[in-house]
């Protein structure tokens, strides 16, 4: 079968349209497959796919006036439609193409289900404070650099041995261990960059067998923390650098690249990748992301992909 987007298929480019959600009406599949044709889209294939608690299902469509008009014109069936809880992704053609792609996630709130600073935050009685100041940073009403050395000050004291007290006490998201094993066996390529700690994610990177990690480093001295980070802050700006070096360094085009994430510190990396994932984000991250994601399951991001 010729590949999407090929020459013996069409000139046009192919998109693949994504459904999702915990019941898919047979309504709210119709306003969408709707909205494709008076688009000016022609549907070439139709595919449903299980999940776990959650339906899926893919339309390959053939147009060319441009991802956004189509983008634009399933967010309108989506609304129009009664979607109770369902919701509709463009994937641009890039991701269907056969090729190495890179996916890259944050880890709190994303691969995650806790935010591992205020898990810290409660050994010391802080974590109410510390909370405060996270929803506000994620909201992106405080810089998130500012932001997390005011948390980690509040850390000082506490001793070492409450990380691997935190790290015990981590819940992967739903679905993400199933993402990720999907991707990695695909021969595709995992990574997370985190705006938490390395001594908490490195040992959650070797279980998972995560291509590349990157997170800020807490200062540790005489077997407590001082309240510190040292080095540069991984902020929003290198995150999405982080996306770019590693594709890079991998020899994967940045196309072929998925970032998904939740908070304000996401948003520079969410638009460098091909296709930017909010999953169960704050109201300004889901407005510049192309694909929405409210849903406990990870794992759905693996239907935006060419496994």
């Amino acid at each position: 079968m010729p590949a999407p987007n090929s020459p013996e298929n069409s000139a046009a480019p192919e998109y693949s349209v994504v459904s999702y959600g915990r019941d898919l009406s047979d309504a709210y599949l119709a306003a969408v497959q709707r909205a494709v044709g008076v688009a000016g889209g022609r549907i070439l294939e139709l595919e449903n796919a299980p999940g776990d608690g959650y339906a899926v299902t893919k339309l390959l469509v053939e147009y060319d006036g441009g991802i956004e008009t189509l983008r634009m014109a399933v967010t309108a069936a989506a609304l129009g439609a009664d979607a109770q809880g369902a919701a509709s992704a463009v994937v641009p053609s890039s991701l269907l193409e056969l090729g190495r792609k890179l996916l890259v996630m944050d880890v709190d709130s994303t691969l995650i289900k806790q935010e591992v600073i205020e898990l810290l935050a409660a050994h010391a009685g802080r974590e109410a404070e510390v909370a405060a100041v996270t929803e506000a940073a994620m909201r992106g009403e405080l810089d998130f650099a500012q932001s997390l050395h005011q948390r980690v000050r509040a850390l000082a004291g506490l001793p070492e041995s409450v990380i691997s007290e935190v790290g015990a006490r981590i819940e992967l998201s739903d679905g993400a261990e199933a993402l990720v094993k999907e991707f990695l066996a695909a021969g595709h390529a995992v990574a997370v960059v985190s705006g938490g700690f390395s001594q908490v994610l490195d040992p959650l990177a070797e279980r998972l067998q995560l291509t590349c990690a990157k997170a800020n480093l807490l200062g540790i001295a005489d077997g407590v923390l001082t309240g510190t980070v040292e080095g540069a802050v991984v902020d929003r700006a290198v995150k999405a650098e982080s996306l770019r070096t590693w594709a890079a360094a991998l020899g994967i085009e940045q196309r072929h690249t998925i970032a998904v994430g939740d908070g304000a510190n996401d948003l520079d990396m969410l638009a460098a990748a091909a296709l930017g994932v909010a999953f169960n984000a704050k109201p300004a991250v889901q407005a510049a992301a192309d694909a929405v994601l409210n849903l406990p399951n990870l794992d759905v991001v693996q239907h935006f992909v060419k496994l």
